[in-house]
């Protein structure tokens, strides 16, 4: 490498040992109006090249915050820019580590169009090879878009990102809200997949990598040495946290679990089944701890933020040919001013999401699905291949309770009694949808792994014609 500095000691820690290549290491800033030295500046602040993470090619990018503060001129971007032209080449992933003040002042326009050339680069790969972003130090004013520009991000714990800082927010500063801080990101922006400290990064990015496709021609694939057939005991018992159901699920337990700290009441991970690859979305109505105690409960309702951040997994996964298997258990919209602002918005995103993906798409009804809300969560209409539903599953219009009292609001509260339990056995039950074929199989919970594992078998050579267009209109 170019340097001993930070940057070059991040991609050594990220890489396998003695793997990386550097690419441009004698390039040096132009000289600008401001007469900046193109000694001082080596590598432009950035160091670039290649190397693999468990045999896996990746193409890499390190800030170095000590020459002019990482900031981003006409040259840094170059080089990045170069490194994305050679991803794409290679159909391998890009994967950024960021440590900078953002926009280099000295070189002006050219580094704002340097900016522009980096924002393209990022578009144009996006949906063709994975984009990942770990942020350091500083992230600031327009380079926070870099990282939201990509598949998945990773945030420092003493980290900074941030569009406009806390204190040049009108009203706010940074002991009233710090809107930079990581917690702030990865709970409220849903930016960020994950909050740690720079050891943990590594791990996880090398985690990541290992169970993601290179590109989207590519497949993630290793060797299952767990039995497809393994009875999942006690998964019933995991509805309300349906992070513990879909561990179950997974080869040996492997869990790569996105955006952790947003939305939490919607549940979304990269699992291993029979050795591939498998995006997983999931209604939450709990949280329980390493101890088994709950600390958070939600509605059994799907949220803006939910339905947000389900969408934007599922259309990566589609992107990457990656199936999808969902997990659902909602009965209805969330009721709050907040959410309602945004519902229609974002579940109307999901509903396009699950409509629009042809890759294979397995649901399976775990609690209830009730309502609009349980039919855009991947249900036969919009395109399931396999919906299979426990066999103590309530599908419907809405809770018979409710919909007793509103059939039969003149009546004494026997009769609305005795109007819900009819409603229930008629209207509800798994049964009454599965003999409308919205249900295709009713299985026992313990045999989810079973029969999820048999539908992706059966649905790998899935091919769909779709009609021809650019892309999705909202």
């Amino acid at each position: 490498m170019s340097t001993t500095s930070k940057a070059s000691q991040r991609i050594a820690s990220l890489l396998d040992e003695n793997s990386f290549v550097e690419i441009g290491a004698k390039v040096t800033a132009r000289a600008t109006d401001f007469n900046v030295n193109a000694n001082d500046t080596p590598s432009d602040g950035v160091v670039t090249g290649y190397g693999v993470i468990d045999g896996n090619l990746v193409y890499v990018y390190s800030q170095d915050s000590s020459v002019m503060g990482g900031s981003i001129g006409e040259m840094h971007a170059k080089k990045i820019v170069n490194l994305y032209d050679m991803a794409l080449k290679m159909g391998a992933p890009v994967i950024g580590l960021i440590d900078s003040t953002g926009l280099r002042l000295e070189e002006a326009t050219d580094a704002l169009n340097a900016f522009g050339d980096l924002y393209a680069s990022s578009a144009l790969a996006s949906g063709v090879i994975p984009q990942i972003s770990a942020v350091f130090g500083s992230c600031g004013g327009g380079l926070a878009l870099v990282p939201a520009l990509s598949d998945f991000v990773f945030m420092e714990k003493s980290a900074k990102m941030f569009v406009n800082s806390p204190d040049g927010i009108c009203g706010n500063n940074a002991s009233k809200c710090d809107n930079s801080a990581p917690d702030f990101q990865a709970a409220e922006t849903g930016v960020v997949d994950m909050v740690a400290d720079e050891a943990t990064i590594y791990a996880s990015i090398r985690e990541l990598v290992a169970m993601l496709p290179s590109n989207c021609e590519a497949t993630a694939f290793d060797e299952c040495e767990d039995d497809l057939n393994r009875a999942c005991e006690g998964i019933e018992g995991c509805v309300g946290d349906t992070s513990i159901a879909v561990s179950m699920l997974s080869d040996n337990g492997i869990v790569f679990e996105t955006k952790a700290d947003f939305a939490k009441d919607m549940y979304t991970a990269l699992i291993k089944i029979n050795g591939d690859t498998v995006g997983v979305v999931a209604n939450r109505t709990e949280v329980f701890d390493e101890d088994g105690n709950s600390v958070e409960k939600f509605d059994c309702a799907l949220s803006a933020k939910g339905a947000q951040k389900a969408a934007e997994f599922v259309n990566f996964c589609d992107a990457f040919e990656i199936p999808v298997v969902t997990l659902t258990n909602v009965s209805g919209f969330k009721a709050c001013m907040c959410c309602e602002k945004r519902v229609a918005k974002e579940t109307a995103a999901l509903t396009a999401a699950f409509a629009n993906a042809t890759v294979p798409k397995v649901n399976v009804i775990i609690g209830q699905a009730f309502g609009t809300a349980g039919v855009v969560m991947n249900s036969k209409a919009l395109g399931a291949d396999m919906v299979f539903a426990w066999d103590t599953a309530k599908i419907g219009m809405m809770d018979s309770k409710f919909a007793a009292q509103i059939i039969c609001n003149d009546k004494d509260a026997d009769a609305v009694a005795e109007c819900a339990k009819k409603y229930d056995e008629l209207q509800n039950s798994v049964d009454s949808a599965a003999r409308r074929g919205y249900v295709d199989t009713i299985i026992a919970a313990a045999d989810t792994r079973k029969y999820v594992a048999g539908a992706l078998d059966m649905l790998y050579t899935k091919a769909v014609d779709t009609p021809a267009k650019k892309h999705v209109a909202k």
